[in-house]
């Protein structure tokens, strides 16, 4: 059996043959940071509480280290010793904030029978991709294979990973989060439609990252209407796969 269950964001708790990953812990009580700035709303974040569900787990898996997707409780809150998953780039961050088993994935690393392979992503379109880099996907294997896509939207590496991967699954970030100026620097309905036409029927689609964060402007709502046949799961709600 494998589950995915929706926190609040893109916070998720992965279920795969009896490993639970703690998937971009943002833990924080409803109003606790700022508003992301230069967007077009200042409601400060985030946007709703943590759903009432147990928070256990036996990994962490981090894609970066923005504020919704590691935040100052999570830091607090975790267990120092606990295998913590993440980009090469931030393995040090964790180490300084006093993690004693962080496990940066190059390419591929194995946790308790399942492999997590780290995949391209861009946080957005031309300059301000590179500016919001760097960021990760992760490809979780086990019985069932997931791709948890990370805060990208819909480019070359994005089929790319699909097609050499063939997942049961996909999670998605999306919300359409943007500044003021320029695109969005997650999947907008387009971007979440491409997914859909490019995996096969049975390959479970799961869309998050929304109503949340003041900068995803994407509701709920909005993408149901937009999009059939993809997950959207209220806050606390169990996708099977």
């Amino acid at each position: 059996m494998a589950t995915v269950r929706l926190l609040r964001n893109a916070t998720l708790l992965v279920d795969l043959d009896g490993v639970t990953f703690l998937v971009d812990p943002m833990l924080g009580p409803p109003g606790a940071y700022p508003p992301i700035q230069n967007t077009p709303n200042d409601r400060r974040n985030p946007l709703v509480p943590l759903p009432d569900v147990p928070l256990d787990h036996d990994a962490v898996l981090v894609t970066h280290r923005h504020l919704d997707h590691f935040d100052d409780a999570a830091r607090e809150t975790l267990a120092a010793d606990v295998p913590l998953f993440c980009q090469p780039v931030e393995a040090d961050a964790f180490r300084e904030e006093g993690f004693t088993d962080v496990r940066p994935v190059d390419e591929e690393a194995t946790f308790e029978g399942v492999t997590i392979t780290r995949t391209p992503a861009r946080h957005g379109h031309g300059e301000l991709a590179e500016r919001m880099a760097p960021v990760s996907g992760f490809v979780l294997a086990g019985d069932r294979t997931l791709y948890v896509a990370g805060d990208t939207v819909w480019y070359e590496a994005v089929p790319a990973t699909l097609d050499r991967y063939d997942p049961d699954a996909v999670v998605v970030n999306a919300g359409a989060a943007r500044f003021v100026e320029g695109e969005p620097i997650t999947m907008d309905e387009a971007d979440v439609r491409a997914v859909r036409d490019h995996v096969p029927a049975d390959c479970t689609v799961v869309a998050v990252h929304l109503d949340a964060i003041n900068h995803c402007l994407l509701a709920r709502d909005e993408l149901r209407a937009a999009v059939d046949t993809v997950e959207i799961p209220d806050d606390g709600e169990v996708v099977q796969l």
